[in-house]
């Protein structure tokens, strides 16, 4: 059965980074976009391997990309995070 995944990422201190939307937990990086790519389609294989997570092993998956902006965050007391 053909389903699309959403590969999120950003590029962060000059790696290529990033999630899949639509399962929770799988994330990796890569020098480059397309190493990100081979990257994170090995650790979805990996995931839907593992028989305690509740993902269709028959999915065939059609992979989007999306590119998000970086997380601007900013301290503004000792402790405390303010995203912007």
């Amino acid at each position: 059965m053909p389903c699309t995944l959403t590969l999120d990422y950003w590029i962060d201190d000059g790696w290529y980074v990033g999630k899949l939307r639509e399962v929770p937990g799988v994330f990796s990086q890569g020098e480059s976009l397309a190493e990100l790519k081979v990257n994170i389609q090995d650790a979805y294989r990996l995931m839907t391997e593992d028989a305690s997570v509740p993902v269709a092993k028959e999915l065939r998956p059609k992979w989007e990309l999306r590119r998000l902006s970086p997380l601007k965050v900013s301290l503004d007391k000792v402790g405390s995070t303010q995203t912007k």
